[in-house]
């Protein structure tokens, strides 16, 4: 890399730190991107000159707000609201809203940050964005958390539109959480907007597959990443962290394609099954009853549940973390790599430390980013507000095929950008690049807005 675009990247990377401190998960995000942008500011000198990753670290408009409701015990609560509006260029602001006590600012830019450049890797006209509260709806009834969602749509309305933002779901929030949000979103308007949020419910606008989407999307991207080295994941052994969404449909889609899932986790622990993961069961004790993975064990008396183990430290072929930011660190990628796993599929948000990378790209696995391999839940967002749009309805069958082929088009973005930059098989240069060539050649045809 050519020592003024070195050093061109390092200032902005300091000015960022600078300008939004204490925000680390935004920080990591943010360096692993310019990480990745050396040869493209050598082949494309106009971009710095015209100060375009300056422009797409800065969010256009943040949004913080004060949410209050109250308990069933008429007990008042506040908790904190935020909207992200990071980056227009492509369409209208698109990302998940996620509801749990970690949340704070640099979560929010940090998911938002990501989210632009994966949605624009989709190649479907969304910008990126995200949101959330520090409210845990986990314990909660069904009453308080319908008070929660309306107080914080009472505040949130205002910014939102299906030519403006379009939010969805995230961690701890799923289609109840979406149904009480658009239900205050259409008190207030007086509108039935479909489009302005998507995760709903499909008696009234949702889409087929997009309670699978995302599962399903990071499990057709593995399958490319294994097809472009002569393999597949039939027959490969699997482990699959976390035990919700995004989990349970890794899972379902392995199956599909003939490997063997045999381990799953939760925050207390994680399950091994080596006769491979009760997948029903775990649908029944995940979304029906709402209880601990630990109890898998009370029907499947052979499986063992580990009480705070480490789910990495099952060997396997191929590994989805699926669960959270930075569960995977450069121990346990370690670890992965050591027992022979040849490949991992990022089903959560920047699930792997910065060190955890460098030891799966040193040790030449087959390593999918979550920008480009979890892609596939914004997708299928985009597509429910493709068929909201047309006041349409497609099949399962349909829309399915629809996420393979962005699955596999981004597979193939993210193999030949990364290919034509000199990085062959480094789909995170490759997914960093391709996304960001598509923001800013958009951003500079627009001008300085």
């Amino acid at each position: 890399m050519p020592r003024d675009v070195s050093t061109t990247l390092q200032t902005i990377c300091d000015e960022v730190f600078a300008r939004n401190p204490g925000e680390v998960e935004f920080h990591q995000a943010v360096r692993e991107v310019l990480d990745c942008l050396g040869p493209v500011l050598a082949r494309y000198p106009e971009f710095a000159q015209n100060k375009i990753i300056r422009r797409i670290c800065e969010p256009e408009r943040q949004i913080i707000f004060r949410v209050p409701w109250v308990d069933d015990n008429n007990e008042v609560h506040i908790n904190r609201g935020f909207r992200v509006e990071f980056n227009s260029a492509l369409g209208p602001y698109k990302g998940g809203l996620r509801f749990h006590p970690s949340v704070y600012l640099g979560i929010i830019k940090f998911l938002g940050f990501e989210q632009i450049f994966k949605n624009a890797l989709t190649g479907l006209p969304i910008g990126g964005g995200k949101g959330g509260s520090d409210f845990d709806p986990k314990g909660k009834s069904d009453g308080e958390v319908m008070r929660f969602c309306q107080s914080f749509m009472t505040e949130l309305y205002r910014h939102l539109g299906e030519h403006t933002d379009v939010p969805a779901g995230d961690i701890g929030v799923g289609g109840r959480e979406i149904g009480f949000l658009f239900g205050q979103y259409k008190r207030i308007t007086n509108r039935y907007e479909s489009g302005v949020l998507t995760g709903k419910g499909l008696d009234w606008g949702g889409s087929l597959v997009r309670t699978e989407a995302t599962g399903y999307g990071t499990v057709y991207f593995v399958e490319e990443m294994l097809k472009a080295r002569g393999a597949s994941l039939e027959g490969k052994t699997s482990v699959v962290s976390g035990s919700g969404n995004v989990a349970i449909y890794t899972i379902e889609k392995v199956n599909e394609l003939g490997g063997k899932v045999v381990a799953c986790s939760d925050s207390n622990g994680f399950i091994h099954d080596e006769q491979g993961i009760d997948l029903d069961l775990v649908k029944l004790l995940k979304e029906v009853q709402r209880r601990r993975i630990k109890e898998y064990v009370e029907h499947r008396k052979h499986a063992k549940y580990i009480e705070k183990g480490n789910v990495w430290d099952v060997p396997c072929d191929v590994a989805f973390p699926s669960a959270t930011e930075n569960e995977i660190l450069g121990k346990d990628a370690k670890t992965l790599v050591e027992n022979g796993c040849i490949a991992v599929g990022e089903g959560a948000n920047m699930p792997t430390t910065p060190e955890g990378v460098k030891i799966f790209l040193d040790a030449k696995i087959a390593y999918g980013p979550g920008k480009a391999a979890n892609a596939g839940g914004v997708a299928t967002s985009a597509l429910e507000m493709q068929q909201n749009a047309s006041r349409d309805s497609w099949t399962f069958e349909h829309t399915d095929q629809r996420l393979h082929e962005i699955m596999k088009n981004i597979h193939q973005a993210c193999y030949e950008v990364a290919d034509e930059f000199g990085s062959p098989g480094n789909y995170v240069v490759g997914a960093n690049i391709a996304g960001f060539l598509k923001v800013a050649r958009a951003m500079l045809g627009m001008g300085v807005i």
